[in-house]
């Protein structure tokens, strides 16, 4: 199994002065302890399970950005772009740049979004939840017609693009891996078999039932179920001082024994660098 780190609050010591050190030290060191995926939620206001608005939040791609430059292995992933958030024009250059700068790390990770206050206190619009999935297909459509070079013009249900241009195109052939997140099984999945290379579930009881969905769902389409990368995201409860490190070992094993290739683990506290330490003194070498 390999394991991704993403951070799960931005309100560490030493305030925003200190947030440059701070990713910069968290991503050398993920990435010196062989963590694979470095991702950075996509929001505009901390979520209520970190505190709520009040609390610090740093842009996804920026913060991504300064990833790349402070690390040379682990991939680099929004977890995941809302569909609300951006064009999808713009938002297939955004993935093209950090692909560019990172010498070809980068993964689209996408999803319906979720947090529609946050929606509505910033003046973004939020569709209904059916009207988001329907963009969210486009979304994917369009960037991959953009990163194979495309140029013929993009007619949606709500995109129009007359002329699809993207120089340079990504460094990664054919093009960043998508990854979906979500377990419906009557979109996000099916989605997922058609355009994902990976999905990203929650590791509850049903998981084995959602693969097993997933794999009837690429074998309708055609598509090797195995090719698919599975990743679950959840928190890494270490403890302060990694008290709780066999424990969550012990948990990410049993993922794994259900086809679980990639585990993403929110990064929360006040010193995210210590955390990524303990993972890769303690949890990187023990489900390898």
């Amino acid at each position: 199994m390999k394991i991704g780190l993403e951070f799960g609050e931005f309100g560490w010591a030493g305030g925003p002065a200190k947030a440059a050190e701070v990713i910069a030290r968290f991503a050398r060191t993920a990435d010196d302890a062989g963590v694979d995926l470095l991702g950075v939620g996509d929001h505009l206001w901390q979520g209520p399970q970190a505190g709520g608005r009040e609390q610090p939040y740093l842009e996804c791609f920026t913060a991504l950005t300064v990833m790349a430059v402070h690390s040379s292995r682990a991939r680099l992933a929004p977890v995941v772009a809302g569909v609300h958030f951006r064009e999808p024009a713009v938002l297939a250059n955004a993935i093209t740049s950090l692909d560019v700068l990172s010498g070809g790390r980068a993964v689209l990770g996408i999803g319906v979004g979720w947090d529609a206050d946050e929606s509505a206190g910033m003046g973004i619009a939020f569709p209904p939840v059916a009207e988001r999935f329907e963009r969210l297909e486009e979304t994917i459509r369009i960037c991959l017609r953009l990163w194979e070079g495309g140029t013929e013009p993009f007619e949606g249900k709500h995109y129009r693009l007359p002329e699809p241009l993207l120089v340079p195109r990504p460094l990664t052939r054919p093009h960043p891996p998508i990854l979906i997140a979500g377990g419906g099984e009557r979109r996000t999945l099916p989605l997922v078999a058609r355009y994902g290379d990976a999905c990203n579930l929650y590791p509850t009881p049903d998981l084995a039932d959602k693969l097993a969905v997933l794999r009837r769902l690429c074998e309708a389409e055609g598509r090797d179920y195995d090719a698919v990368e599975k990743t679950v995201i959840l928190p890494f409860e270490l403890g302060t001082y990694g008290e709780r490190a066999d424990e969550l070992a012990g948990l990410l094993r049993g993922l794994g024994d259900l086809g679980v290739d990639t585990a993403i683990g929110i990064i929360s506290g006040p010193d995210p660098v210590a955390q990524a330490e303990i993972v890769g003194n303690k949890i990187v070498p023990a489900v390898a």
